[in-house]
């Protein structure tokens, strides 16, 4: 079984927003929905200051903390290292979103539109109308993962089966593969360099890997 991570290079991140961007095109967000954002920070004394940016999503832990407290059970952990949402199963409590400590989870209790209460025409083919009212989240884009172990393609290799918002990194900063495939590209990324995960104290284990500096 393949256990999937993605790393994201600090140190090339520009914070274009484009992954913001892809991850909503791909996955039709309502307004006001991110499932992946970039923060733009400000570190330092004046006139020593530095921007850095830093991409945020679900980190689909190891141990996550919302599978603990989902009461039917909506939240599983996949074998492959995704944390995925039966939404069929939630029920929409929100003991997920409060237990996240990466505030990646959210709910809309009812449809939103870019304009106005009537959907454009591409909203309109993409509006899933399952998504109301229970928790949603970045799925690593789940769906092209799946369709990567039906064909036999490689995910982070194969762009058709890698996340949208890997495929869109304009800087090359973002990158996503099997952890236990030692020749993958995540695999040799975090060989060769100094790196973090957010909140590892925690426990939670994340699968997102954030470098910052050669080892």
């Amino acid at each position: 079984m393949s256990r999937y991570v993605m790393t994201i290079d600090l140190r090339r991140c520009v914070g274009c927003q484009t992954c913001t961007a892809a991850c909503k095109n791909a996955n039709a967000t309502p307004p006001g929905v991110q499932w992946r954002r970039v923060l733009d920070l400000e570190t330092g004394k004046f006139p020593d200051v530095r921007r850095s940016f830093l991409p945020m999503a679900c980190m689909h832990c190891e141990n996550p903390p919302c599978e603990e407290v989902c009461p039917t059970q909506a939240t599983q952990k996949r074998g492959d290292g995704l944390v995925a949402i039966d939404y069929d199963v939630c029920i929409g409590c929100a003991n997920c979103i409060m237990a996240c400590p990466y505030e990646a989870r959210s709910i809309v209790h009812e449809a939103r539109f870019a304009y106005g209460d009537q959907p454009i025409a591409s909203e309109a083919v993409r509006f899933d109308p399952a998504r109301i009212s229970v928790a949603t989240k970045c799925t690593f884009c789940k769906d092209r993962i799946d369709e990567a172990a039906r064909s036999g393609r490689i995910p982070g290799r194969d762009p058709e089966v890698t996340p949208a918002c890997v495929n869109s990194c304009i800087s090359g900063a973002m990158a996503f593969g099997d952890l236990d495939d030692p020749d993958s590209a995540v695999s040799r990324l975090l060989a060769e360099t100094q790196h973090f995960r957010m909140h590892e104290e925690l426990g939670t284990g994340p699968s997102v890997y954030y470098i910052w500096d050669q080892a």
